[in-house]
This record gives C-alpha cells, sequence and structure tokens, in this order.
C-alpha cells in the first residue's frame, strides 16, 4: 500500500492515524545511489574474481611432486663445458639447438 512519488521523493503510505509521509532531499538520493552502483560494482568483481580462482583452481600443479624432479619435455644433448677436459661438467641444452 505504499506509493512511491521519485519526483517530489515523497514516500506515502497509510498509517493508524492518517498518511504517514517520508521526505527526502536529492542529495540524500545522490547518496543513496553512488552507494549502490558501488555495492553492485564490488559485488561483480567479487563474483568474477571467484569465476577465475574456480578456473585457475582446476590448473594447479601437483604438490606430491618433488620440486627437484625436473624432467625435460623435450630431448636433450649433453655439451661440455670445457672441450679440453670431457669427463669435465656438462651442460644440457635442446637437442634442436644448434651447439654454438
Amino acid at each position: 500500500m505504499v506509493v512511491p512519488n521519485y519526483t517530489y521523493l515523497k514516500l506515502k503510505m497509510p498509517g493508524p492515524n492518517g498518511v504517514i509521509m517520508i521526505e527526502s532531499t536529492y542529495e540524500h538520493a545522490y547518496d543513496y545511489d553512488v552507494e549502490c552502483i558501488e555495492y553492485v560494482e564490488a559485488l561483480v568483481e567479487t563474483e568474477t574474481l571467484i569465476a577465475n580462482l574456480d578456473h585457475l583452481g582446476g590448473e594447479a600443479p601437483d604438490s606430491k611432486r618433488h620440486a627437484g624432479a625436473f624432467e625435460p619435455t623435450e630431448a636433450v644433448k649433453l655439451i661440455p663445458v670445457d672441450p679440453a677436459c670431457p669427463n669435465d661438467r656438462a651442460l644440457r641444452i635442446s637437442a634442436a639447438l644448434n651447439v654454438k
């Protein structure tokens, strides 16, 4: 039984002793409108963040895999650091790369 009048920013409703009228100002209406918009923007950002986290959660790396277990994804070849001493240290590079 409430009758809002947005032009005059008045809300009228029946009461026990007659009509109850609630008035406001344009400044209050503007402040409430800005607050409502900020709330909706925060809600949309939160929902977007939750959706992104759910999407990223499925791509999480295996937590049981040991960090020191490095396996190359493609073929590698050993290149000695010092060609004069082949039994010394060697680098692993992709088999598709040139030695130089």
